[in-house]
């Protein structure tokens, strides 16, 4: 455990360093601001368009920053020769693959509250500022694991770009994992629903941490659908940690 510990830790200090990340938040930073201006030139409540943009934001550039960071994480060790090194020692490939998985996951999770502390900071100059938000962006971390699971899983046998290509298609498929459902009404018994139904529940359903919508109309969200998402989020990340560590351990670095 100590061994993964201290690659996390290491994994954390090159994240931050990155200027992708930076490059990121400012973005998102940026984005965020930018809801005050964009909410004067739209129909609809002011004070719900900016709380809308402001998730969307924290959302959207925290799944880019996982991407990015995720798909390159076991390639810098092999392009930079230091893999060789480190599969020489008694570091175990597994402990490898999750040291990187959990570093990257605390450089979110600092990125995460970062763009929450300055979302916060304008809905307080706005009068905005609710506690029910944050069960939405609780979530939205929980979505950043899943998708820093699916980066680091295609980055353990693919090339980063390669790696983005497969992420981003899973990501999206896993927003839109809610429409096989409705396909699957509208096709007649046979191969076609069966296809829909094992795609289903084989992607990513992403769309279980999207709230968004409910927080922002102050619409109430059941307690045991939250926890059904952060249970179902954990789980399905683990499980991707977990075939990532078995691809790795079969990948030659001979």
């Amino acid at each position: 455990m100590d061994k993964t510990l201290a690659i996390a830790a290491n994994t954390f200090r090159e994240a931050i360093r990155d200027r992708v990340l930076y490059l990121l938040l400012g973005f998102a930073l940026l984005m965020i601001g930018s809801s005050i201006f964009l909410s004067l030139l739209t129909v609809g409540s002011r004070e719900k368009i900016i709380i809308d943009l402001g998730l969307s934001a924290i959302s959207l550039f925290g799944v880019l920053s996982a991407i990015f960071l995720g798909v390159s994480l076991v390639f810098k060790e092999i392009d930079k020769r230091t893999i060789y090194t480190i599969v020489t020692k008694p570091v175990g490939r597994a402990q490898f693959i999750l040291g990187k998985y959990l570093g990257l996951v605390l450089t979110l999770s600092v990125n995460l509250v970062v763009m929450t502390l300055g979302f916060y900071a304008l809905l307080l100059y706005e009068g905005a500022a609710h506690a029910r938000l944050l069960p939405a962006i609780g979530l939205t971390l929980l979505e950043l694991l899943v998708v820093t699971a699916l980066a680091l899983l295609f980055s353990s046998f693919s090339t980063p770009i390669l790696s983005a290509l497969f992420t981003l298609g899973a990501y999206l498929a896993g927003q839109l994992s809610w429409s096989l459902r409705l396909l699957q009404d509208r096709l007649d018994p046979g191969i076609g629903r069966a296809v829909c139904e094992f795609f289903y529940w084989v992607l990513p359903n992403l769309w279980r941490f999207n709230i968004r919508a409910e927080v922002t109309h102050a619409v109430p969200v059941p307690l045991a659908e939250v926890g059904l998402a952060v249970v179902y989020g954990l789980a399905y990340a683990a499980l991707l940690v977990f075939i990532a560590c078995l691809s790795f351990e079969r990948r030659d670095f001979t």
